[in-house]
């Protein structure tokens, strides 16, 4: 392993990417909803979960291609959402032991690391960095600009996406991140006073400058995205997607990223721990570091209504040895080849487990089947404030 800086350049992602290792089982899930062959189960009844001891390490397998042409970003199949590391999630690990998953998740093979500034004010950057220092042939930070502050404190009803704030962003999260190049640099929400093309143009000084790999937009529409594109290639979309949020395949920014080739990642996929299977109406959230227990979907009574869509992923993930957290994810990494889920957790087990969605293949008859039964249920509760839901481009 090597140590010293992490120096994100392109040579290194060349380097690395000569040496990885692209070989991976697979195994196809039966159409059938209910049913699973025996011939089948044989096949895909390996453990998956922390009842079963993690007998096998969990590896991720694979590449993926965000962006194409001079923006393509090639980096792991699933990447690794940092900010529950000790941000909005309630308790969390010590900074040791969130060091130690980090080094666990780059050895099984994620190299994508999303973070950013507002993620408790540089307090998630300078983790992250700390936990990804010494790996400079092997991963990549991504992280995000435009929130506005003032002296530290987030002003949540005005965004800043001016050319100055760009600019200090990427200088503070250089040094937090410890790094000499960011590998996707996002605008988090759009700043309605600041035209997308000069937050394209500012973004594309930086690449030049070889402080940015890559440009990125989050929660953004078609039409914006058409703009920025037109002047500075983007890479990546990072918008929530998962079964109880499927706004972008109605909105046409799934398909324009298809059609401009740009790369998709789906933050919160598993609609922030819910489709995993572990929370319930009686889920106590810190009120002190928990953003969950101020969202309408995250009330006892709408946890109550949504957790029939829970009880089909595990119907389904049942019968065929998965759990409803790698039903979820492996939906998402089936239904288009650019899309990169960057799932976040503080626990070893749960790392293994969302690595082996990578294995899991699914016949298009089946993908249909599972989304039918989920969509066939109305989602309780929006996934957003009022405020933080105007923020989000339709």
């Amino acid at each position: 392993m090597e140590k010293g800086q992490i120096r994100e350049k392109a040579i290194c992602r060349r380097g690395f990417l000569k040496r990885a290792a692209l070989a991976g089982a697979v195994f196809c899930v039966a159409p059938a909803f209910g049913k699973a062959t025996a011939a089948k189960k044989a096949v895909m009844g390996r453990p998956t979960t922390a009842s079963t001891g993690m007998a096998a390490m969990a590896t991720l397998h694979g590449f993926r291609t965000l962006g194409s042409g001079n923006a393509a970003f090639r980096v792991s199949a699933m990447g690794f959402g940092c900010m529950g590391l000790n941000h909005h999630r309630s308790q969390h690990p010590d900074e040791k032991t969130c060091i130690r998953l980090v080094h666990e998740a780059i050895e099984r093979g994620v190299t994508l690391f999303d973070t950013a500034e507002s993620y408790g004010y540089h307090a998630n950057e300078i983790l992250t960095g700390k936990a990804l220092k010494g790996y400079a042939d092997r991963v990549f930070a991504t992280t995000k600009f435009g929130h506005k502050f003032v002296n530290g404190v987030q002003v949540r009803t005005e965004e800043d996406s001016t050319p100055a704030n760009i600019r200090r962003v990427c200088e503070n999260s250089l040094r937090n991140l410890g790094v000499e190049t960011l590998g996707i640099f996002y605008q988090h929400r759009i700043d309605p006073g600041t035209p997308i093309e000069v937050v394209a143009e500012t973004v594309g000084e930086l690449i030049k400058e070889g402080k940015v790999l890559h440009f990125g937009l989050c929660e953004v529409n078609a039409e914006t995205i058409r703009r920025a594109h037109a002047v500075c290639p983007v890479t990546a979309i990072q918008s929530e997607y998962h079964f109880m949020h499927r706004t972008v395949e109605q909105n046409g920014v799934l398909a324009l990223c298809e059609e401009l080739g740009i790369g998709f990642v789906p933050y919160s996929p598993l609609n922030r721990g819910f489709l995993g299977g572990m929370i319930n109406e009686y889920t106590q959230f810190d009120p002190t570091n928990d953003n969950r227990q101020t969202l309408p979907r995250f009330q006892p009574e709408a946890i109550r209504q949504n957790m029939r869509i829970v009880e089909v992923l595990n119907a389904f993930g049942r019968t065929r040895g998965i759990t409803p957290a790698q039903v979820a994810l492996a939906w998402l990494l089936n239904k288009k080849p650019f899309i990169v889920p960057i799932p976040g957790t503080t626990k070893l087990s749960h790392l293994e487990e969302n690595l082996r969605a990578s294995d899991i293949r699914f016949a298009a008859e089946t993908v249909k089947e599972l989304e039918d039964a989920v969509a066939a249920i109305p989602v309780t509760g929006s996934r957003y404030d009022a405020l933080q839901e105007s923020k989000i481009q339709r």
